[in-house]
């Protein structure tokens, strides 16, 4: 991970541009709008706040929504994703998954779909995120925080089963046990594993296929507008946590 915000190179931004163009004429860069929102992401600053060196904050905002509302931001982090997979020679369509969610706190003017993790003590909002065996994004969902893991969970597996066609096992920890595991195995037809440390052992302990997604939330903590939840809806929430994959996977 960088330690500072970088411009969009011309391969990054020849990798993604096919998706966010339409070949329109336009008085903006897309690519400089898009460099806009990853840094943003990266600086954590408000939309008002945006550098002078970007066109004005509300074209930028109006393309993020667009974006996120069409679906575009999650096409691109999907393809980049599979590229990636290829890349490092796996078949593009992921096989086993793992599960896990985080709370955060939300910041004091978001009030929509909010609550309290009562085991966290975390009044705010939970990520919930599905990824490959490399740690890469599969699936991502955000609920209220007071929602429990296997419930906010299965918001996932529609979209997991829209994105991979060879997914055949999931893994979890032992508060996706119940209703959830039966989903997954009865309709689904993917098998399930659950794993969890020890009672005795203290601290974090790699669990084997389940640290990736542990590792995945730890990448998300270099973007600085995901160290609260700013977002007034959920969706603007999932749609900042794809931009940060997005960026992830560029550099």
């Amino acid at each position: 991970m960088r330690s500072k915000f970088t411009l969009l190179t011309d391969s990054h931004w020849e990798s993604i541009k096919n998706i966010l163009t339409d070949k329109r004429k336009r008085k903006y860069c897309l690519r400089t709008i898009f460099n806009a929102i990853l840094w943003i992401c990266r600086t954590g600053s408000q939309w008002r706040n945006l550098s002078s060196e970007y066109p004005y904050w509300q074209i930028v905002y109006y393309y993020f929504d667009k974006w996120e509302k069409s679906g575009v931001l999650e096409q691109v982090m999907l393809k980049l994703v599979r590229k990636e997979r290829i890349y490092q020679g796996h078949n593009y369509a992921p096989s086993v998954g793992a599960i896990d969610s985080q709370s955060v706190k939300k910041s004091a003017f978001v009030s929509i779909e909010t609550g309290i993790d009562g085991g966290k003590h975390i009044n705010g909002r939970k990520r919930h995120l599905a990824v490959d065996s490399l740690g890469l994004p599969i699936a991502i969902s955000v609920s209220s925080a007071n929602v429990h893991d296997s419930i906010g969970a299965f918001d996932l597996l529609w979209r997991i089963d829209k994105v991979s066609h060879r997914m055949k096992l999931i893994r979890t920890d032992k508060a996706y046990c119940g209703d959830f595991s039966e989903m997954v195995e009865k309709y689904y037809k993917w098998k399930i594993e659950i794993t969890q440390k020890p009672p005795s052992e203290k601290g974090f302990v790699p669990q084997k296929g389940r640290w990736q997604v542990e590792r995945s939330f730890a990448w998300l903590n270099n973007f600085r507008r995901l160290s609260k939840d700013y977002e007034k809806i959920p969706e603007s929430a999932v749609a900042f946590i794809q931009v940060a994959f997005i960026s992830i996977l560029l550099k």
